[in-house]
């Protein structure tokens, strides 16, 4: 499953891939007005002040003894370029790696003990960085699936959900496809999002109901433009870029959340390791530690990701299904 996007401005934010790594382009200028003003809210500069908690003997004792020996984690990311925000990109130095992605492993390294090594790469030279043993962890907003569990050990972190995005406002609230019928949505053609629009359309139709309007837009400005304008409804793409643009923009909110996997399955993002490399326990056992002291609580809220927060860090738990299967 690949969501594809384009990437401009830092505020507008079409999607990201919860599976695979967006499409990438140059960041944009900054915002301007009052789009500034409310994006001083997150911090993108090289000074991020991250959360570094002291190490916890009992949890950094599971980190397998070559790993301690070296004392340090090295942590692919996939943000090769300009990244993808929230999630990981470069700060306004242009060469900074920040985001909730790196802001979790670096966290998760204080609670074992280990010097975080952050090493921005390509998204297939992290997997192919994972496997030759380059990287120790790979943090880059991996989905867990059946079929990478078959080469990969998996410590959840982060839901993996679509969001919906309306005006403030609006009065809103999107739970089921009765929701949004009749309703003017934007969706990225070919995404999973789409997939799900057009699944919920269907069934609203199933019910009496009007079918989804469904538009579509070249651009991200275009997007943002319809939906400030009152062109349309509601946007529909992945929630952490719909986050960043709530975020950065200040005229919008999430009025709805949805899992990425469908309805029958609520997909998870997961740090990443080699299969059978011993480390997994010790990071899901550090991001719990996490979760238990509030930390990981205040990481994803300083990137509006609150509402992808887990209760607990799972170990390898059931992945999206193998297509076919």
């Amino acid at each position: 499953m690949r969501r594809t996007f384009a990437l401009t401005a830092a505020a507008l934010l079409l999607g990201l891939s919860a599976c695979a790594a967006p499409e990438e382009a140059p960041r944009g200028p900054a915002p301007s007005g009052a789009a500034a003003s409310a994006a001083a809210g997150i911090n993108d500069s090289p000074q991020q002040n991250r959360i570094v908690p002291a190490k916890v003997d009992q949890i950094a004792g599971l980190v397998p003894e070559a790993v301690r020996k070296d004392g340090k984690l090295i942590i692919g990311v996939g943000a090769a370029a300009s990244g993808f925000p929230p999630l990981a990109f470069t700060a306004t130095d242009n060469k900074t790696l920040i985001g909730s992605e790196p802001d979790v492993a670096v966290a998760i390294a204080g609670v074992l003990g280990l010097e975080p090594v952050l090493e921005n790469t390509s998204w297939e030279n992290l997997f192919i960085g994972l496997d030759s043993g380059k990287y120790h962890v790979g943090s880059s907003n991996i989905t867990v699936t059946e079929l990478r569990k078959q080469k990969y050990d998996f410590a959840t972190y982060r839901l993996d959900n679509l969001g919906f995005e309306a005006r403030k406002g609006s009065g809103l609230t999107v739970t089921k496809p009765a929701d949004v019928a009749g309703k003017r949505v934007a969706v990225s053609s070919g995404t999973n999002q789409e997939k799900i629009l057009v699944e919920w359309s269907k069934a609203a139709e199933q019910q009496g109901l009007k079918p989804v309007d469904i538009k579509y837009y070249q651009t991200n400005q275009a997007v943002y433009l319809a939906l400030s304008s009152g062109q349309i409804d509601l946007y529909l793409g992945p929630n952490p870029g719909v986050a960043y643009h709530v975020a950065v923009a200040g005229e919008t909110e999430i009025v709805g959340t949805y899992s990425g996997a469908g309805a029958n399955l609520q997909g998870k993002i997961a740090l990443t390791t080699k299969k059978d490399s011993g480390l997994v326990q010790a990071l899901a056992a550090a991001l719990n530690e996490l979760i238990r002291t509030g930390d990981y609580a205040k990481i994803l809220d300083r990137w509006n990701l609150k509402n992808e927060a887990v209760a607990t860090s799972e170990v390898n738990p059931p992945g999206l299904p193998i297509d076919g299967k």
